[in-house]
């Protein structure tokens, strides 16, 4: 789906949810499940499978990082294929300084992705099958890169309420 396409369609979820907002104190409580639930929505227009029914690990290690991405449900076939098509797309993505997916599911420029597309020359990406989903490792000896990395993996371990090792 191209990115433009996808913008539009959260530019609706989000204008749809801002018709609705309320003024009291848990409006504010709402407004942050809203969010959570649109990124997850959004999400799922961009993976192609329920984040929801999927267990997402952001880890940083000593040399770089790693996305990793599983299928809860082990019978469901075409939703773990689905899950290895779209890591490996974002690891193609990723090496070619393409960060237009998490942009899109966040909604926001993620935080070490203009660094990580500046030294992608010094960052390698590499995609693993895992059972029931597969795994994006990061690996890099640029200090620069490493630390925008790092960056990158702790804002999705906070935008996705996921876990996985923090800054080594």
């Amino acid at each position: 789906m191209p990115l433009d396409f996808r913008i539009a369609l959260a530019a609706v979820s989000l204008a749809t949810g801002l018709a609705c907002g309320r003024s009291s104190a848990s409006s504010h409580a709402l407004s942050a499940d809203t969010a959570f639930a649109s990124m997850q929505q959004r999400g799922k227009m961009a993976m192609g499978v329920d984040q929801t029914t999927s267990t997402h690990m952001f880890d940083a290690s000593p040399d770089g990082g790693r996305i990793e991405l599983r299928r809860d449900d082990p019978t469901d076939t075409l939703g773990i294929a689905q899950i290895r098509a779209h890591l490996k797309l974002i690891q193609h993505a990723f090496q070619a300084g393409d960060f237009s997916t998490p942009q899109f599911v966040h909604m926001q420029t993620m935080p070490g992705t203009a660094e990580m597309a500046r030294k992608r020359d010094v960052i390698e990406y590499r995609y693993n099958d895992l059972p029931r989903g597969g795994e994006v490792v990061m690996k890099t000896r640029d200090a620069d890169a490493l630390a925008a990395i790092h960056e990158f993996m702790g804002a999705q371990r906070s935008g996705h309420h996921a876990s996985g090792a923090g800054t080594p």
